[in-house]
């Protein structure tokens, strides 16, 4: 099997649970924080939408310089906004991974700002730590917020205890 079909599975199926956990942000509540050094509601839940972006900006360079990188994280207006911002993202990313080749997983892909080296590390590698695992630390992040603001959580690989809950 070549490498970007399960790469595109896991893509599709973890896009699908990051979007019910988009879809219960209270955009309204955009400027609320857990803690002053926390990031507030909006900005994360926009991070959360646009990480699966990091995919295609993986796979189609071969490093990121964070001192070149203008990266302007604004908090979305509404849920749409939010919602679409992810889906465009996915959209994206799976067409990125379907045209790419076992190949292209083994080139070298770098992170760092200036002169400092954050790590080199075949793209395949940069995908699961770079974006892949990005995203499910953000996301649980995320439901933490959530749960916080008492709003029900949905079930990422199971059941939620606010979905046991409903079930009676």
């Amino acid at each position: 099997m070549p490498l970007n079909q399960p790469l595109i599975t896991e893509l599709q199926q973890e896009a699908a649970k990051t979007r019910k956990i988009l879809e219960r942000v209270p955009v309204e509540r955009g400027e609320w924080k857990p803690h002053n050094k926390s990031m507030k509601l909006g900005k994360l839940a926009m991070h959360v939408a646009e990480i699966t972006g990091w995919v295609s900006m993986t796979m189609l360079t071969d490093e990121l310089d964070l001192t070149q990188f203008d990266y302007k994280l604004k908090a979305p207006d509404t849920l749409e906004e939010l919602l679409a911002k992810h889906d465009e993202h996915v959209m994206q990313a799976v067409a990125v991974l379907e045209g790419c080749s076992d190949a292209d997983f083994d080139r070298m892909w770098t992170m760092r700002r200036g002169e400092t080296v954050y790590f080199t590390m075949p793209k395949h590698a940069a995908l699961r730590m770079f974006a892949y695992s990005h995203l499910f630390h953000h996301r649980a992040q995320l439901g933490v917020y959530l749960r916080l603001l008492d709003i029900p959580i949905p079930g990422m690989y199971g059941p939620t205890a606010d979905e046991l809950e409903a079930m009676g």
